[in-house]
């Protein structure tokens, strides 16, 4: 476009742009752009997450070995821990408080141990995920990807830290009389399950700790006062016998409970069906599935908000 000047000279002015008077929003649509870290769908962010499958299994394995770098013992911590757990419960609940009421030692120590180590599996990946964001903020800032990678991934390393600490369990039991049979096939789906379960409330815990940090300081009271309700030490039907049903139907239903004697069940000759709470393996599916599923979509609503602020 040109116009003439009042000396006359012919002076050449700016085209308009095709773009004048389009909004930002029809700006973006125009040329494909999306907004930076936008959320996106729950299908596609599921497809992302099996994408990025070989990072979360491979960050999983270098945190179990960075775990215990430092320690002369190295990755026997892993085993050590929850051995002492266990030794200091038996002095004190099996010894002292004779909570082993109704119980052989044959039977309670295998008991005590299985409940220890079950209980830690999900006790460990509860404070790991109320940290997974907010301890790994460097990491979030600085590469996209999506944020359950951090949660699951710490899921993750429970378990395999549980499945390394089984071989003891086995030889605890071992030990002291039960000996492999049918019954062992359904640690599977037992360690399937709680694994589930597990993984959906450290997704719940992940996007609660990313916006209260100071979450993980209250978490460890939590934690121990779940672990006293759940029957780690002793058995709930026969230490609430004196006490209305109700209570202790409650507490056996819990799902750290549920997982616990399921695993007892398969492991340990002695501890029949008789101390399961009925239609258990429904209820020990329904808790995974609940868990994992609403855990999970809990923390996608989030997506677009962690590493901000």
């Amino acid at each position: 476009m040109s116009e003439t000047t009042h000396d006359g000279r012919v002076a050449l002015s700016d085209r308009p742009s095709p773009d004048d008077g389009l909004s930002a929003a029809e700006l973006a649509a125009k040329y494909g752009l999306a907004v930076s870290g936008a959320r996106p769908g729950l299908v596609e962010y599921v497809r992302q997450l099996w994408g990025r499958r070989h990072f979360i299994l491979a960050f999983s394995q270098a945190k179990l070995t960075a775990q215990y770098s430092q320690a002369k013992l190295g990755q026997l911590w892993q085993v050590a821990t929850p051995l002492l757990n266990a030794a200091v419960y038996f002095l004190i609940f099996g010894l002292i408080l004779e909570a082993d009421r109704g119980m052989s030692r044959e039977v309670y120590i295998p008991f005590l141990v299985t409940g220890v180590f079950v209980f830690t599996f999900t006790q460990s990946s509860v404070m790991a995920g109320v940290r997974a964001i907010s301890s790994n903020l460097g990491l979030v800032r600085a590469l996209h990807f999506p944020r359950a990678s951090l949660p699951i991934s710490f899921s993750l390393q429970q378990l395999q830290q549980l499945l390394f600490s089984m071989i003891v369990l086995f030889a605890v039991t071992l030990a002291f009389g039960s000996y492999p049979k049918l019954s062992w096939v359904l640690i599977l789906p037992v360690l399937v399950l709680q694994f589930l379960f597990n993984t959906g409330l450290a997704l719940i815990m992940a996007r609660m700790g990313a916006k209260t940090p100071d979450l993980a300081q209250l978490m460890p009271f939590v934690m121990r006062t779940w672990m006293y309700a759940s029957g780690v030490m002793f058995s709930i039907p026969v230490m609430l016998a004196d006490h209305p049903k109700w209570i202790a139907d409650i507490l056996q239903w819990n799902p750290a409970a549920i997982y616990m004697d399921l695993m007892r069940f398969a492991l340990i000759d002695g501890y029949g069906s008789e101390n399961l709470p009925p239609h258990v393996w429904a209820v020990a599916g329904g808790w995974a599935a609940l868990l994992m599923i609403g855990g999970f979509v809990y923390f996608w609503k989030a997506e677009e908000r962690y590493g901000r602020g």
